[in-house]
């Protein structure tokens, strides 16, 4: 006799598929369908891939014939549009699913409910919210990118027990364990793009690429063959001609102002970078919304894992543009003279400091990383 579930158990199985494409599926989100009849599971999948079949499709064709008079739960309202693609909510109309569990709306513009309403309209049932944060944080890049028309930005840091992420040199490998490296691998993975400075590729000649090699997927997940698109922020053209993420597999994207020195932009397109000019902001240097804004509609960028030194961080900090913080801390110490965190000038009373909501906290390895979010707009509690 089978076991009767709730919705919410049947939906929590989806999601954890939706999670095997998180390093395959950019730019699209990561998405899980369970198809259930009589309480028993007759079809699943996920979205693997840009460009190929749906998770509606897959769990479609696993199920066949059972999928007539079924529940169909999918952690991201089914498409209504033809893209690369054909709509999901068409394709469940015509296997004559009963009723459809969504998570989330897409906040897709092309989609944004019409996939609901083409289900209703058609005479299937629809709920809408079942475990719907989870399916939200499952995608905060894709979310963030439809929503305000820029990426979701990961800051990733590496710091000794007072705060120091550099000796005073810039010498900084390796101030984390191999466990925490690995860690970091999984989050360039995940991401349509890495952000740095340039001073980080000066001092450390940094590839900031993904290494299969050190991932050790969890069971079930696949890694794209795609290297993260690489963002050197470089207001004046100082990246050497010889850097190593030149030389590396994708591309490497060098940010600078507008009307800066046209000859060393060619020189550094022929060493194999490719070159942008962005706009100033009122301090003067690159405006980093401007550029964020760039990514997401040139790039199609969801997620942005910002790597990078104190200048740069401090700058992104204080103007709001940091969503998340994964700071691996290492048992060490490296003095009053090694390189902080953040450079945040004008911080002069206690009354100015940043606020931050810490959300996990875990050892890995020997080191612990921390998982926080900037308190934006509020004061200090």
């Amino acid at each position: 006799m089978a076991q009767r579930c709730f919705p919410e158990a049947w939906m929590a199985r989806a999601l954890t598929l939706a999670r095997r494409g998180r390093y395959t599926t950019d730019p699209n989100p990561c998405v899980g369908c369970v198809l259930v009849k009589d309480d028993r599971v007759v079809g699943e999948g996920w979205h693997e891939r840009a460009g190929e079949p749906h998770a509606e499709i897959h769990a479609l064709r696993a199920a066949g014939g059972r999928a007539r008079g079924a529940t169909a739960y999918v952690t991201l309202e089914p498409c209504s549009h033809q893209g690369r693609t054909g709509p999901c909510a068409l394709a469940l109309v015509e296997a004559g699913v009963a009723r459809v569990v969504v998570a989330m709306q897409d906040p897709n513009p092309r989609v944004a409910g019409q996939g609901i309403a083409r289900l209703r309209e058609a005479g299937v049932e629809v709920a809408v919210g079942v475990l719907e944060e989870q399916a939200l944080a499952l995608n905060p890049g894709f979310v963030m990118r439809m929503s305000h028309g820029r990426p979701f930005v990961r800051l990733k840091m590496a710091m000794s027990l007072d705060g120091r992420t550099a000796m005073r040199s810039g010498e900084s490998q390796w101030i984390t364990g191999p466990q925490a490296r690995r860690e970091v691998q999984r989050l360039r993975a995940r991401s349509s793009a890495i952000l740095t400075g340039v001073e980080t590729i000066i001092f450390d000649n940094a590839r900031l690429t993904v290494r299969p090699e050190q991932l050790e997927l969890p069971a079930g997940e696949a890694l794209t063959t795609r290297q993260p698109l690489r963002v050197v922020v470089d207001s004046r053209l100082r990246l050497p001609l010889a850097a190593a993420c030149l030389r590396e597999l994708g591309r490497t994207l060098v940010v600078t102002l507008k009307g800066h020195d046209p000859e060393r932009c060619e020189r550094l397109q022929a060493a194999g970078a490719e070159v942008v000019a962005m706009p100033a902001g009122a301090n003067g240097r690159i405006d980093l919304d401007a550029l964020l804004r760039h990514l997401a509609a040139a790039e199609q960028a969801n997620e942005v894992l910002l790597e990078t030194g104190a200048t740069l961080a401090g700058a992104m900090l204080a103007a709001g543009l940091i969503d998340e913080m994964q700071l691996f801390v290492a048992p060490t110490l490296l003095g009053g003279e090694a390189r902080p965190l953040f450079a945040l000038p004008g911080l002069t009373l206690m009354a100015q400091k940043k606020g931050l909501d810490i959300h996990d906290i875990r050892a890995v390895g020997q080191d612990w990383r921390i998982t926080a979010r900037p308190r934006q707009g509020s004061k200090e509690r």
